[in-house]
């Protein structure tokens, strides 16, 4: 027996990181922490794998994020809680890898996977019992000349296109909704948004607030302010309610476009409640927030 007859087969070269994903839509909440404190993300899925799930989200996130993911997979029982790592972003879509999976986990998804991937059974043919119906010739001949009609590549072509525009139309359309409903929800929850129901009680110096303050949260530059390097101090009107919390904030001088961002910064700081005769009032101050590039 020759070298040639006995060496072993060739095997076929196969990437194992690559696992069909099937199409998934179903409501999705994503949870990450964000300065220390859970910020949840609503979101829906687009498809899913054995090893992760494609979500289009009302938020963004970057690759390499640890979160949180909660959905309900299609008969598999109750809801799924699992972790996971961002590891695709672009824009509102985002492709997220499971991790920590339990056993029974792994199972449902495995089950479901391949019962998705599972061929349906071919439509029992004509020719399977050995009879083949009769067709008239005309119409046969007819069949004849409009089946290189029905096969124009041009036109398949075209067709496919169309599919794939309206599909990515309506993912856009539904990741949009999704995004506004949870940025809706989130304005309505801001302290500031609510109305102010009493004037301010005192007018306080902003080095005394500043003594005062419990819990900051640091303004996030802009990127196109930090690009074309745009720099200064961005002066507020802060209004504090008796609880320490910022009830309302208005910009009264700086960069324009550092403005926003210096706003929702301090929505959320909190402070010490300003007593007068010992009691907790309403005042008002003036905080100044300092963007400097790096």
């Amino acid at each position: 027996m020759s070298a040639a007859a006995t060496r072993a087969p060739l095997r076929a070269i196969t990437n194992t990181r690559r696992v069909p994903r099937f199409p998934l839509s179903v409501p999705a909440d994503v949870t990450v922490l964000r300065y220390g404190i859970p910020y949840s993300i609503p979101g829906r899925s687009v498809s899913m794998s054995e090893g992760g799930l494609g979500v289009v989200l009302a938020g963004e996130l970057h690759p390499g994020d640890s979160v949180g993911i909660e959905f309900r997979l299609p008969d598999a029982g109750g809801p799924f809680r699992l972790k996971a790592v961002v590891r695709y972003q672009a824009l509102f879509h985002c492709g997220l890898e499971f991790v920590s999976l339990t056993s029974d986990q792994r199972t449902l998804i495995e089950h479901w996977t391949q019962k998705k991937s599972a061929p349906n059974p071919k439509a029992a043919s004509p020719t399977a019992s050995g009879k083949s119906p009769a067709r008239p010739l005309k119409a046969t001949v007819a069949a004849s000349i409009e089946a290189p009609r029905r096969k124009r590549p041009n036109a398949i072509f075209r067709r496919a296109l169309w599919i794939a525009l309206a599909g990515m139309l309506l993912i856009g359309g539904v990741g949009w909704w999704h995004w506004y409903r949870a940025w809706s929800e989130l304005e309505s929850q801001i302290p500031g948004s609510q109305p102010i129901l009493h004037p301010p009680s005192a007018t306080v110096p902003a080095e005394v607030m500043e003594g005062r303050l419990t819990h900051k949260i640091e303004p996030i530059y802009p990127e196109a302010a930090r690009q074309a390097n745009r720099q200064g101090v961005v002066a507020l009107d802060v209004i504090v309610g008796p609880d320490g919390a910022v009830v309302d904030v208005r910009p009264i001088s700086g960069p324009d476009e550092l403005a926003p961002a210096a706003v929702d910064a301090v929505k959320w700081w909190r402070f010490q409640p300003y007593l007068v005769n010992g009691q907790a009032v309403q005042v008002k101050t003036t905080l100044a927030v300092d963007f400097r590039g790096n």
